[in-house]
């Protein structure tokens, strides 16, 4: 499967403040291999990253997480493991540590869910517990499941090249 319609759930709390909740739906990749799953989107402009494309690989014991060209650097997600990531702000770069906490996959070859729970922090201060769970479908699918096509045409009427139903 290409063409997928992906959903992001996705909450932080930090020390001194609420517990912050966002949800993104989106149209991007999702390919499976052999060896390798991937799930690629562009971003939108309420995560900040508008028009750049992040892309998740996913491995047997990992996941990483990588935004646009790189510059930023990979988020490395191993269960019970620590690295460390570069984080650009408009003010100068910051090197992040990330702590996974856990890793629940749940992926075939017509998408799946995938849940990590993990812990940022600044020179080994905590600055945030995060989550975030993505589901990933069939873009089709999801297009006869909410009654309606993305290009807005009624099911069945034949009228669609995108979803082609």
């Amino acid at each position: 499967m290409d063409n997928a319609r992906i959903s992001i759930i996705g909450s932080q709390e930090s020390a001194d403040s609420d517990e912050e909740s966002f949800e993104l739906v989106t149209d991007g990749t999702y390919l499976r291999g052999k060896d390798f799953t991937e799930i690629s989107y562009l971003e939108s402009e309420m995560t900040g990253y508008a028009g750049t494309r992040t892309t998740f690989f996913i491995g047997d014991d990992d996941v990483v997480l990588s935004r646009g060209d790189g510059t930023s650097g990979d988020m490395v997600f191993s269960e019970s493991k620590k690295h460390h990531f570069i984080y650009n702000t408009p003010f100068g770069a910051l090197t992040m540590g990330l702590e996974t906490r856990s890793i629940v996959k749940d992926m075939n070859d017509d998408g799946g869910n995938l849940e990590i729970r993990y812990i940022l922090d600044v020179d080994n201060l905590v600055a945030s517990r995060n989550k975030f769970s993505i589901s990933i479908m069939p873009a089709e699918m999801s297009a006869k499941k909410s009654g309606g096509c993305r290009a807005g045409n009624s099911i069945g009427s034949g009228d669609c090249g995108q979803c082609q139903i």
